[in-house]
């Protein structure tokens, strides 16, 4: 266990990290999907995607997701479009799919944009779409039913851009985002909080994560409140799930580990470590080591 704040942030790293053997379970299992989705639809592409390709996912596996992507042939659409249930009848279709081959898992079901497989180990997103024309792709989403414009490559290359901008700071600093968020309730969707914080950080030098940390959540109080648009270029508002009636809530949160934020770089100022460790980590209690 660290004695400095600067070795504790180094730990911090590791434990956001998941584990090599981890990794390759992650790549037999999604293989094993594409695999399944190939054999019963007539796919025109399929790759990952998600939080795992933009290097953002952190530990414990057990409560991460992996998502595929699938691209459709166009007659999938056309059978769908404003009949036969919409995006809604796809994702149900693909759902029945998958239960055909994955007879003993858990749970598989229809999840807003995705078919989720809950395996014992961790989570398979299966997201349906198409080739946009224009570019980019069209994704099944039941919530409203409608045809969702995205382009999850791109998000995956922007953030690879982003991350080398910042000298490979950004990434990290996303993961200690994300475990503060799913230490403090996860109010915050996963994505919600890489776009807030693509743009908190533009043209923003990261000097080091403490204050690093203390900036984001200081920016992003004013951010939540507005729109926060798909980094794609395609319009979409990612934080619409929060409406007028919680907006005061997610500030609160950004607000509250801001001032912890504060108190904890106040400590480390002051040539107290110990005191620092221990703010930090109540900061991000799940991956934050203890002191000493």
């Amino acid at each position: 266990m660290p004695y400095t704040v600067a070795d504790s942030f180094t730990k911090l790293r590791s434990n956001l990290e998941i584990t090599f053997d981890q990794a390759l379970t992650v790549s037999t299992r999604q293989n094993g999907v594409r695999d399944t989705v190939n054999a019963g639809m007539k796919v025109v592409d399929d790759f990952l995607t998600g939080s795992y390709m933009r290097s953002t996912m952190i530990s414990p596996l057990k409560e991460a997701d992996v998502d595929v992507f699938v691209v459709l042939d166009p007659h999938y659409f056309h059978h769908y479009n404003n009949q036969n249930g919409g995006p809604s009848g796809l994702l149900d279709y693909t759902k029945r799919l998958l239960l055909k081959t994955y007879t003993s898992t858990p749970d598989i079901s229809r999840n807003g944009q995705a078919v989720t497989i809950r395996f014992s180990d961790f989570v398979v997103d299966v997201v349906v779409g198409f080739n946009r024309t224009g570019g980019g792709y069209l994704i099944a989403n039941a919530v409203g039913n409608f045809w969702l414009e995205t382009d999850p490559k791109k998000h995956v290359a922007l953030m690879t851009e982003a991350n080398k901008y910042h000298k490979g700071n950004l990434v990290p600093l996303i993961k200690m985002i994300k475990s503060w968020n799913k230490a403090h309730g996860a109010f915050f969707r996963s994505f919600h909080l890489e776009v807030l914080a693509f743009e908190a950080f533009r043209n923003v030098t990261i000097s080091d994560f403490p204050s690093g940390l203390r900036f984001f959540f200081d920016k992003a109080q004013a951010l939540v409140r507005g729109r926060n648009l798909d980094p794609a270029g395609y319009g979409d508002d990612i934080g619409r799930y929060i409406t007028q009636s919680t907006v005061e809530e997610a500030s609160r949160k950004l607000q509250g580990a801001f001032n912890t934020a504060v108190n904890a770089e106040m400590y480390g100022d002051r040539g107290d470590p110990r005191n620092a460790i221990i703010t930090w980590k109540a900061l991000m209690p799940y991956h934050f080591p203890a002191y000493g």
